[in-house]
């Protein structure tokens, strides 16, 4: 039980970001605020090894994903504020799910 507590702390950054997408319409905002909370969220739940490169690779690896998902039309956003096909904030939210699945796997393999 301890375990499933601890990924849950880890998440509440990612639940935050999610509902955020509700109520602001202005993607740079959700944007900014979005990288505040990443930040604040590394700082809080303390930075582990590599949780940089897991960032780094999911902001290049699901903007690339998502640029061919749109692309093909298997997804569709009514925000198109990065590219002109996704909205600016995804990058970001995915890239702290990295970091956040990171985080859970190191919990369970502890």
């Amino acid at each position: 039980m301890w375990k499933l507590y601890q990924i849950f702390l880890r998440m509440i950054p990612v639940f935050i970001m999610v509902a955020l997408i509700l109520f602001i319409a202005d993607d740079s905002l959700l944007t900014k605020i979005d990288a505040v909370i990443i930040l604040i969220s590394l700082i809080i739940l303390r930075r582990n090894r590599n949780d940089l490169v897991a960032f780094i690779t999911g902001l290049f690896l699901m903007t690339g994903f998502e640029y061919l998902f749109i692309s093909t039309g298997v997804e569709v956003f009514r925000r198109h504020t990065l590219f002109g096909v996704m909205p600016l904030w995804l990058p970001l939210l995915w890239a702290y799910g990295f970091v956040a699945i990171k985080h859970a796997a190191e919990i369970l393999d502890a």
